[in-house]
């Protein structure tokens, strides 16, 4: 939920939850998350190596997510651990592996709604507690599990991912690194999304066919599940002159690294503001250089598994 409904069902429920991840919302979370990726930063900015992935990046989505759902701070290492279990059991794909951590999840969900219920706070774990569908009827646990699963769970790695790919980007092309530095937020945005697209950690989507149609000449019956593969997509030559091109400003239009259309990811606002701020505040605490070999993720997981660097 959302992302696994469709039609009327899946129009309603972004109705409910798209509010959360607004505008408005991501300007009032900007200072905690700024105070965050400093906090981070300058933790990392005094060691000779750190991990971009593991050290910068799964900390900090912990910290800045559970500052915008109002976990405390008890459940950062817990999350932490389940990040790391989670990327090993993609990377293998068993599905005992991914079944295991996807319940290990739910049950931490499971004990936060409890401890809610019980005590309940002004945060969006709350208000999403006391959410209501336009009939009046409020969500039960396993819809709220699932919502929470979906921006949180998948937040958590989604975001290392890019982080690992942007301050590899960074590092091996620090001509970039004064002028991103000193860029408005719309110029960061932009190249950020633009470096995404081009090192796409985001694999693919399945969808299914609801009618029999035809795609490039290839027959797709209905009802057969087709795979979008979204890293060939912004790759596509022939979208792109150059699909490898740093051009932020030209490509930005053909650009899917969110995906389109009414599953567009939802928290693309969040998720950018978050992208930004970690950039800017690594970015303040010195030069990022690289510190060691890079090793990639392998299917059907993209990105970097490890990316060691050093602020100078």
């Amino acid at each position: 939920v959302p992302n696994g409904l469709d039609g009327a069902a899946h129009a309603e429920m972004r109705h409910l939850l798209d509010p959360f991840m607004d505008a408005a919302a991501v300007a009032a979370l900007l200072p905690e998350i700024e105070r965050i990726a400093a906090e981070v930063a300058a933790a990392l900015a005094s060691r000779e190596v750190f991990g971009a992935v593991a050290d910068l990046a799964a900390r900090f989505a912990v910290r800045a997510q559970s500052a915008w759902l109002g976990w405390l701070p008890e459940w950062e290492e817990p999350l932490l651990e389940w990040v790391a279990d989670n990327r090993v059991a993609s990377r293998t794909g068993h599905p005992a592996a991914t079944k295991a951590v996807a319940d290990r999840f739910d049950a931490i969900i499971r004990e936060l709604l409890r401890r809610r219920r019980a005590h309940p706070r002004d945060d969006v774990t709350t208000r999403l507690m006391a959410l209501r569908r336009a009939d009046g009827t409020p969500l039960d646990d396993a819809e709220l599990v699932s919502i929470l699963r979906n921006v949180t769970g998948g937040d958590l790695g989604s975001l290392a991912l890019c982080t690992g790919v942007l301050v590899h980007w960074l590092a091996v092309h620090p001509q970039h690194q004064g002028h991103l530095a000193a860029a408005s937020d719309h110029d960061l945005d932009a190249a950020i999304d633009e470096i995404l697209r081009a090192d796409d950690p985001f694999v693919s989507n399945r969808r299914r066919a609801t009618r029999a149609t035809e795609v490039a000449g290839c027959p797709v019956p209905a009802g057969q599940v087709v795979v979008i593969d979204w890293r060939a997509s912004n790759r596509d030559p022939a979208v792109f002159d150059d699909p490898y091109a740093f051009d932020p400003d030209g490509n930005a239009a053909a650009n899917l690294v969110y995906g389109t259309g009414p599953h567009v990811c939802p928290g693309r606002l969040l998720a950018t503001a978050e992208l930004r701020v970690r950039v800017r505040a690594l970015l303040a605490a010195g030069r990022i250089e690289p510190a060691g070999e890079p090793e990639r993720e392998q299917p059907p997981v993209a990105g970097f598994r490890t990316v060691p660097v050093r602020l100078v």
